[in-house]
């Protein structure tokens, strides 16, 4: 997947929204209001850092040694860093999926039923 293919994976999820709150160089994506993604437009290899459920950060880290590791400027038990130039479509997928599904689940109720 290209930065592109992202982008449009994660614009097409249900009360998303993209903004620069940083600086005009990493994009975030937010669900209701909370981060679920954010991506640094200029670097190479191009990265996503995305949240995960902690156990499952460990797997992944394991499994992709060097591709997946602790969130670059966030908190490492929480977030995962992913290349994503090399890593299968699939999986890339899965973690985006994975990652906008965790912060939903942590949205107060009322929030979650207007989704």
């Amino acid at each position: 997947m290209n930065i592109e293919q992202i982008r449009d994976y994660c614009i097409s999820k249900k009360a998303v929204t993209e903004e620069f709150p940083f600086d005009e160089k990493t994009l975030v994506f937010k669900v209701m209001g909370k981060m679920f993604a954010l991506t640094g437009l200029e670097r190479i290899p191009h990265e996503i850092n995305l949240k995960c459920d902690p156990e499952k950060a460990i797997e992944l880290r394991e499994a992709y040694d060097g591709l997946i590791y602790g969130g670059y400027h966030m908190n490492k038990k929480h977030w995962n860093t992913v290349v994503i130039e090399q890593l299968p479509r699939d999986l890339i997928i899965e973690m985006i999926d994975h990652s906008y599904e965790l912060v939903v689940s942590k949205l107060p109720k009322k929030l979650r039923e207007t989704l």
